[in-house]
C-alpha cells in the first residue's frame, strides 16, 4: 500500500510517498480504508522529534521516530475486523484515532474509532477526532463553561479554536474569539459575539474580564492571561502547537503549572486529545453535536496524499484556517 513514512526527525521534507505492507487487525482491532486524514500540530512534532524532552520520555524515539508512518485523524472504511470486535462491519464508514493515517490503510483499537456522521464528506470527518475532543475537553470537560459565562478562545481561527467557539456557544456562553485579521469573518459566523484582531487589540489589556480562557496559541505568560480573567475565572492551557525545540508543550505545562502557585483563579493544563482517556465517549459526544447540526468541521485546505510534506508545512507555519486536510484516493 502507499504511506508517507518518516525514516529520522527533520523538517516536513523527510516525509516521502513509499510502499509499505499493510497492517492486519489484531484482537480488539479494525483495519481502516483511509479515504482523508488530517494534519495536526502533533504530527510536525512527532516529525522533528520535538520537544527533545520527550524523545527522553520516550513517546517519539530517541534517535528516530518509533513511528514510521505519519498521521492520526483519519476517515475511512471499515475493511476489516479482529477477533472480539463488536459493533463495527467491514463496509461501515467511520472517523477516529488511526495511528499512520498518512496511508491507504491504517490499524486501529475499535474503541478508538465511531460512526462517520452521514452529512459530512470524508475530508470533514477527518478533520473531527483530535481537534473537536481536544475543544470540547478544553471548554467543556476542563473549563466548566456554563451559559452566561463569558468565554475567551485565543486562536480561533485555527483547528481546535473553529471547533471550541462552537462548543462554547452551544453551551449557551457569550464569546469572544481572537484571531488574525483574514479569520475575523469566519470566527464570527461560527457564533462568538466578539472577535478581536490580535494584530490590532490586545485582549489582556485588563478592560474586559472573562470567566474562562481557552488559550490555544501560547504566546502570552500566564500572569498576564490572568489580567484578564475574573477573579474567579479559569484560564486552560492548551499545550499541544507549543514552540520550543527543548521543552515545548512540556516547558509551557510547567510554567502553568507553577503559576497556580500565585494565582488566585483557577489555572488548569489542556493535554490535547490523543488515544488515551475516555475518548470513545468523548467522539460520540462531538459526532452527535455535528448529527444535530450544532456543529461543523471548518477545512481550510485539501492535499492528496503525495503532498503530505506541503501540508504539514502549512499547519506548521501556524496560519491554518480550520483544519488542513490529506485525500487518499
Amino acid at each position: 500500500m502507499k504511506a508517507i513514512v518518516q525514516e529520522r526527525f527533520g523538517p516536513p521534507d523527510v516525509l516521502r510517498l513509499a510502499e509499505v505492507d499493510r497492517p492486519e487487525p489484531g484482537a480488539g482491532q479494525v483495519l481502516v480504508r483511509v479515504r482523508a486524514a488530517a494534519v495536526n500540530p502533533y504530527d510536525w512534532h512527532m516529525l522533528r522529534g520535538d520537544p527533545y524532552v520527550a524523545r527522553l520520555l520516550g513517546g517519539v524515539g530517541l534517535t528516530r521516530p518509533k513511528a514510521k508512518v505519519a498521521g492520526i485523524d483519519a476517515a475511512g472504511e471499515v475493511a476489516a475486523v479482529g477477533a472480539g470486535v463488536r459493533g463495527v462491519r467491514p463496509g461501515d464508514e467511520v472517523l477516529g484515532f488511526c495511528p499512520g493515517a498518512f496511508a491507504e490503510y491504517a490499524r486501529t483499537d475499535a474503541e478508538l474509532l465511531v460512526a462517520k456522521p452521514a452529512g459530512l464528506s470524508f475530508e470533514q470527518a477527518a478533520a473531527v477526532p483530535m481537534a473537536a475532543v481536544t475543544a470540547l475537553r478544553g471548554i467543556r470537560t476542563v473549563g466548566r463553561a456554563e451559559p452566561g459565562q463569558r468565554v475567551l478562545v485565543n486562536g480561533a481561527g485555527g483547528g481546535v479554536g473553529t471547533f471550541a467557539v462552537q462548543i462554547a456557544a452551544e453551551l449557551g456562553a457569550e464569546v469572544t474569539g481572537v484571531c488574525g485579521p483574514d479569520n475575523v469573518e469566519l470566527v464570527r459566523s461560527l457564533g462568538a459575539s466578539r472577535v478581536i484582531d490580535y494584530t490590532r487589540e490586545d485582549f489582556t489589556d485588563g478592560r474586559v474580564w472573562y470567566d474562562l480562557i481557552l488559550d490555544n496559541v501560547g504566546n502570552r505568560p500566564p500572569r498576564r492571561l490572568c489580567r484578564a480573567l475574573t477573579p474567579a475565572g479559569t484560564l486552560v492551557g492548551n499545550a499541544g502547537g507549543s514552540p520550543g525545540r527543548v521543552f515545548g508543550a512540556v516547558g509551557s505545562t510547567l510554567v502553568l503549572v507553577a503559576s497556580r502557585a500565585v494565582a488566585q483563579q483557577r489555572l488548569r493544563v489542556l493535554i490535547p486529545a490523543t488515544p488515551a482517556g475516555p475518548t470513545h465517549r468523548d467522539l460520540l459526544t462531538v459526532t452527535a453535536l455535528i448529527d444535530s447540526g450544532r456543529l461543523t468541521p471548518v477545512v481550510d485546505r485539501v492535499h492528496p496524499l503525495a503532498e503530505a510534506a506541503r501540508a504539514v508545512r502549512h499547519v506548521e507555519g501556524g496560519h491554518a484556517r480550520g483544519k488542513t486536510v490529506l485525500t487518499v484516493a
